[in-house]
């Protein structure tokens, strides 16, 4: 690994140890030690991503106007801020607010970052350097979420605030480590709407698609839990098994993966067949309320999880490549920023569409959501062919 991939690896492992507690303990810290309501909580965080959603285009803007790698560094800094800053929330109003720094932050960070990427990776190996970071990330996840639990375990004020004070300094490490990058010369300004991003209909629309395709995220997180405890006879701590499945085969498969993607045509394939996967992943979660053995049930789960992280892994190494490829040279930093609000967007409307769906709607349900995963996945190929005949995109390949 050259020192660029090293160092990008580094600071992203640094910060995701700390995202990790974070992850694991802040919903309780904000309520127990905090003392904010289910709803305060989740309206906060929701209006966070919001803000972040709609300052990431223009973060990333200027990332590409006055250098990525400075921009990362300063989001980096914010981050940190925010979340000590949340150390000293003791109100809904503050929180709030405190939330939408830290969701501007995040959201600006990951654009300047894949903008770094961009600027430093030859434009073949981006896909699999992406890959890299993203095993990295899931590995500092585990250990994070490690390190929250024993925070859970103690369950003291001292505990929580000793996780959040080990995220700010995560990103303080992950800073420290961007600024020994080389710098990517800033591009300079040109005739033309500053945000063209917004005026790229096929790129939208390419967004939109991938944001579908995120729904994925919350399924393991948040309605498999839901769906293991209220429709299937399987033990509870099976949610630790299959998260533990889905961060495992992430760190063993997902390069291998991203090195099949060689260009437009086989980044649609892939995402069209993480499609297919993901129907089959729906389909066997929902032959998991089947019957009464409790070890059936577990079998079905895990080979749900099984395909569900198959196919998480086949839209990663696809959508890496489109958001990639189908960016213009000069301004990499704002269409990273727009396409990473597919993440936002599934965070916020993930929850409350697929529990309605899943839950409310049982096994019709689950069949419904990978109808809807085979649909978006089939519709990326025709999306990425006329994003390809826009002038001025880099087209190496059809599909």
């Amino acid at each position: 690994m050259t020192v660029r991939r090293r160092l990008l690896a580094q600071a992203q492992l640094a910060n995701s140890i700390g995202d990790g507690a974070y992850l694991v303990t802040s919903a309780l810290y904000f309520a127990r030690i905090v003392g904010l309501s289910a709803t305060e909580i989740g309206f906060g965080l929701t209006l966070g991503w919001a803000v972040g959603t709609v300052a990431g285009v223009p973060l990333g803007h200027l990332a590409d106007r006055r250098g990525p790698r400075g921009v990362a560094v300063l989001l980096a800094l914010m981050t940190a801020v925010a979340v000590a800053s949340f150390l000293f929330v003791r109100s809904f109003a503050l929180f709030t607010l405190v939330a939408c720094l830290y969701g501007t932050a995040q959201t600006g960070l990951s654009a300047a970052r894949q903008a770094l990427l961009a600027g430093l990776i030859e434009p073949d190996k981006r896909t699999e350097v992406r890959a890299v970071l993203q095993s990295t990330l899931n590995g500092g996840l585990a250990v994070g979420a490690a390190l929250g639990g024993l925070a859970l375990h103690f369950g003291t004020r001292e505990a929580y605030l000793a996780v959040f004070a080990v995220d700010a300094v995560s990103f303080l490490a992950a800073a420290a480590l961007l600024l020994r990058l080389p710098a990517v010369a800033p591009v300079p300004a040109v005739a033309g709407p500053k945000l063209a991003v917004l005026r790229d209909r096929p790129y939208a629309v390419i967004t939109l698609i991938n944001a579908v395709m995120l729904f994925y995220m919350p399924l393991l997180s948040l309605i498999v839990p839901l769906w293991i405890v209220q429709r299937t006879t399987a033990p509870t701590w099976l949610v630790s098994a299959l998260l533990l499945v889905n961060t495992v085969s992430v760190l063993l498969f997902q390069v291998r993966l991203a090195r099949r993607v060689r260009g437009l045509a086989d980044a649609s394939r892939s995402v069209r067949h993480a499609g297919l996967v993901m129907l089959a992943a729906c389909a066997v979660f929902a032959m998991s309320s089947i019957g009464s053995s409790a070890w059936l049930a577990g079998l079905i789960l895990l080979a749900a999880a099984g395909l569900q992280v198959y196919g998480e892994m086949l839209l990663g190494a696809g959508a890496w490549e489109i958001g990639f490829a189908l960016a213009p040279a000069d301004k990499q930093g704002q269409y990273q920023g727009f396409f990473g609000t597919g993440v936002a967007v599934a965070r916020m409307l993930g929850p409350v569409v697929l529990t309605t769906l899943v839950i409310g709607g049982g096994t019709l349900g689950w069949l419904l959501v990978g109808g809807v995963f085979v649909a978006a996945g089939a519709a990326m190929g025709p999306a990425v062919n006329w994003a390809s005949r826009t002038p001025g995109v880099r087209t190496p390949d059809r599909v």
